[in-house]
């Protein structure tokens, strides 16, 4: 059987349902591609404790765990929650053809953590992906939904790619807003949510231009048009 395990936002945040899982399984994979952990893996294992094979995403993409799940219990631990990425719903279809049973285990995420910085999460728009630029390599098709959610005034969360620094971010930002010509004024910078050094900031893109120390993972938010109680809420921060 495959269980895909979601591990919440910090290193002991897995469920008690979710630990007792791992405690059947013969072999336990964690998928470590798609976010900077904000813990180390020793920590984790030391709360599952057992062993913990990191899965890169060649293994994952190309189902080898499902191979496994035949023949005994498997888990995937995700950081977050389980299903926030294509690639493990690409891994519930192939269980579902290969015939294997499988089941989801739930956690908290980064879409309820943004609820920190005060705005309201029914007013969020898409959810953009800024992707880590290449040479003769740069994606910018992110700001497009950023200005379509600002069309209809709705917020704009950015994930941010594994390995990307802050510095890098904010360039690629700049070069992608000003060739789809939009002004940066303040964004918000969410930092660790739920985990330990956790940090939000409301601030003039200008001003994060300075900042030194933004520790991953870390995401952006371009905020629309604010309510009363949001915007009371940003600049308390």
């Amino acid at each position: 059987m495959l269980y895909l395990i979601g591990l919440g936002l910090n290193y002991d945040s897995i469920s008690s349902y979710g630990l007792e899982i791992t405690k059947r399984c013969k072999k336990i994979y964690l998928e470590n591609y798609t976010v900077d952990f904000p813990y180390s893996l020793q920590q984790l294992k030391d709360v599952i404790g057992k062993n913990i094979i990191p899965a890169d995403r060649d293994f994952v993409e190309k189902f080898e765990i499902i191979d496994q799940a035949k023949k005994c219990n498997v888990a995937l631990l995700i950081y977050g929650s389980p299903l926030t990425a294509t690639t493990h719903i690409s891994l519930i279809q192939e269980a579902k053809a290969s015939g294997i049973k499988y089941q989801i285990i739930y956690n908290a995420s980064i879409f309820d953590a943004v609820g920190e910085t005060g705005l309201q999460l029914y007013k969020f728009g898409k959810i953009a992906s800024m992707p880590a630029w290449k040479k003769n390599y740069e994606p910018d098709s992110f700001m497009e939904i950023v200005k379509q959610n600002l069309a209809s005034q709705a917020h704009s969360l950015i994930l941010i790619d594994i390995g990307l620094e802050f510095p890098e971010a904010l360039e690629q930002l700049e070069k992608a807003a000003k060739k789809h010509d939009l002004k940066l004024k303040k964004l918000i910078i969410c930092q660790r949510l739920g985990a330990r050094y956790h940090k939000v900031l409301y601030r003039d893109f200008e001003e994060m231009k300075t900042f030194t120390g933004i520790e991953k993972p870390y995401c952006l938010i371009f905020p629309s048009k604010l309510h009363f109680v949001e915007k009371e809420f940003l600049e308390g921060l």
